[in-house]
């Protein structure tokens, strides 16, 4: 465990960022909010923040502490999701609930994910600062784990709100052999608890995210903001390949049974089965040679696979594809080879009512919204399962850059895209409460 001053928040803000009622002191605070929370990293040189590593719950002390300050009530549950509520005066009413991840992939721009968190806090800053209350309850919440970075096991904390959360997952172990469970007990949180995070459909009014946009489509149309039509599926697993370990230099060619040549070639299937097909695309993103020498032929070799499409259909058709092809490989090479898919998310159709509503928020705000589909995974597809879900991207410039450190953003466009969001909230609350 952390010494408790290594968890401390980090100090109040300059007294000229310190009040959010303007566009501008809004795009100028969440930049310096996610500056703060930028200087916790697991490495030196670049901010990566993986599942409960000591970057990770610094991030959520402070979250859960611009939460406080901005009148929410606060909580941290099992899976270490930060929930800040602020609380309508009708006990009974619905909640509309917002957030993204606040964990990172390698080498991460600062706002990709946080962003998602930080502008709904500073909004709900603004209504409480303002004595405005709500005829709903509107709930931020920062989710854990939505890379997978640590475990390979991405949307661990929208997962456990959806009632998604597979418990067999406590089980995993991460590259220093730890398990999931473990590392949850020894951060404080009982992991028996999860089952009791899910929420209940008729308690909510819907989910909306707040995101970078994933490409360069907002920038083309000289547009801040832009409303997600869509969010495209996504399946992963993890391929074994089991062959013979030998000596280099004994061992001829034809002899080997080479499981890092085996990889080799299905990386190159991936990228054939996935390069025909509008949306459609394969990825292996890691690979991994255990006990890997120079001067011996490769025994073993773990990678990666992730493919993700607009339609659930073409990518299951593509996946089928590619396991037809390693099977044939295996078998030509006489490897041995084992699958695991650990993550499957359906495509998802945003909610007709909830893109309608942003939309109106935006021309309220002088935006004339164009619709955009998403072809990175996002929590809100978590979220479906239980809600309704929107998404509002923000124009991201340099996008499409696998979410790193070179992703850029503009105060300008950031207090756009808080207005909206503050618009959209109003406008729930005129339109009787209705999110649809």
């Amino acid at each position: 465990m952390m010494p408790r001053e290594q968890l401390s928040p980090a100090s109040v803000m300059p007294d000229e960022l310190s009040r959010c009622d303007a566009v501008p002191h809004a795009g100028k605070l969440i930049l310096a909010w996610s500056e703060i929370l930028g200087a916790w990293s697991d490495d030196d040189d670049c901010l990566t923040c993986a599942f409960m590593t000591t970057a990770h719950r610094k991030t959520a002390v402070q979250l859960a502490s611009w939460m406080r300050e901005a009148g929410m009530e606060v909580s941290i549950d099992a899976v270490g999701n930060v929930i800040g509520r602020y609380v309508s005066d009708d006990p009974a009413a619905k909640t509309l609930m917002t957030g993204s991840h606040y964990d990172t992939a390698r080498d991460s721009s600062k706002l990709e994910g946080r962003l998602g968190i930080l502008l709904p806090i500073a909004v709900v800053r603004h209504l409480h600062s303002r004595g405005e209350k709500l005829p709903f309850h509107v709930e931020v919440i920062g989710f854990s784990d939505g890379k997978g970075l640590r475990f390979n096991r991405p949307f661990l904390g929208s997962k456990a709100v959806a009632g998604r959360f597979d418990m067999h997952a406590l089980d995993s172990t991460d590259a220093e052999g730890l398990s999931l469970r473990t590392i949850l007990h020894d951060a404080g949180h009982s992991a028996q608890l999860i089952p009791d995070i899910a929420r209940r459909r008729n308690d909510l009014l819907g989910f909306v995210e707040v995101a970078l946009e994933d490409g360069p489509v907002l920038r083309s149309h000289g547009l801040p903001a832009g409303i997600v039509s869509s969010i495209a599926g996504s399946s992963r697993y993890v391929i074994e390949l089991t062959g013979t370990a030998c000596d280099a230099g004994s061992t001829p060619m034809a002899l080997r049974r080479d499981a890092a040549a085996a990889a080799a070639e299905i990386i190159l299937l991936v990228e054939r089965c996935c390069s025909d097909t509008a949306s459609l695309v394969g990825t292996v993103g890691e690979i991994e040679i255990p006990n890997g020498a120079a001067n011996v032929v490769p025994g073993a070799c773990r990678l990666t696979l992730e493919v993700r499409a607009a339609h659930d259909a073409t990518r299951d058709a593509a996946i089928a594809a590619i396991m037809i092809g390693i099977d044939a490989i295996c078998y030509r090479r006489n490897m041995d080879v084992r699958f695991e898919c650990v993550e499957k998310v359906a495509a998802v159709s945003c909610a007709a009512g909830l893109r309608r509503q942003l939309g109106e928020a935006a021309m309220r705000t002088g935006i004339k919204p164009v619709e955009l589909a998403a072809g990175t995974t996002h929590d809100a597809m978590e979220m479906a399962a239980v809600t309704d879900v929107a998404m509002l991207f923000m124009r991201c410039y340099n996008a499409g850059l696998g979410e790193d450190s070179r992703e850029s953003v503009t105060a300008d466009d950031i207090g756009t895209a808080w207005e909206i969001m503050l618009a959209f909230i109003r406008g729930i609350s005129e339109n009787g409460n209705k999110a649809s």
